[in-house]
């Protein structure tokens, strides 16, 4: 992948979150914890994640995990769950600069992901699976290989700044006006594709 192709990184939250978002930033899973907030975490997911080490580095959820795109599988099953509340914090991509940041070719928590150090890891990462419109396949193997990949994600120690973030991508007005109150110079829209509408 191309540095130039990463216009922006995504962040799966709830509405509920947004404030504390536009104060402290994006937290870590462990750094969260101590706070109070909205997960829209599967647990199931987070059971695989939470022992997790990342190679030459620290545990998974020591890091604020952010994805190259937001309409992905994770939206996806979020959507499927009833999830109403969903936005998605947009992130520069001046973050795959910061120290210690990694990348991962697909799901951080897959046991046949690879992590590289960023940014010059991009280099490892498909782009056309990664930005891929659909990763749906017949055969079954294949299929969630590309949900694998779909989901590649840049891994930030312990929080991404608040002056990273630059706005939200919401599915209804409400939430875009929450948005807008929380921090009145992100850019913030309604994106209906984003949740597969």
């Amino acid at each position: 992948m191309e540095r130039s192709r990463v216009g922006e990184l995504h962040y799966i939250t709830s509405i509920e979150n947004v404030e504390s978002i536009a104060e402290r930033g994006l937290l870590s899973h462990l750094n969260a914890n101590s706070l109070p907030h909205r997960s829209v975490a599967l647990e199931s997911v987070q059971d695989l994640r939470r022992d997790k080490r990342v190679p030459s580095g620290g545990l998974l959820h020591s890091y604020a995990n952010l994805y190259f795109d937001a309409r992905n599988p994770m939206m996806y099953r979020l959507i499927q769950d009833g999830h109403k509340d969903l936005i998605v914090v947009r992130v520069s991509s001046s973050v795959l600069d910061l120290p210690n940041a990694v990348l991962s070719d697909g799901n951080a928590a897959a046991g046949t992901t690879r992590f590289y150090r960023s940014p010059d890891g991009l280099k490892a990462l498909d782009e056309s699976r990664v930005y891929a419109a659909s990763w749906n396949h017949a055969d079954i193997f294949e299929k969630t290989e590309r949900k694998r990949q779909r989901c590649a994600e840049a891994l930030i120690p312990e929080s991404v700044g608040p002056d990273h973030i630059f706005g939200c991508y919401t599915l209804v007005q409400e939430h875009m006006e929450i948005c807008v109150d929380a921090h009145p110079r992100w850019k913030v829209e309604v994106n209906r594709n984003v949740y597969f509408r």
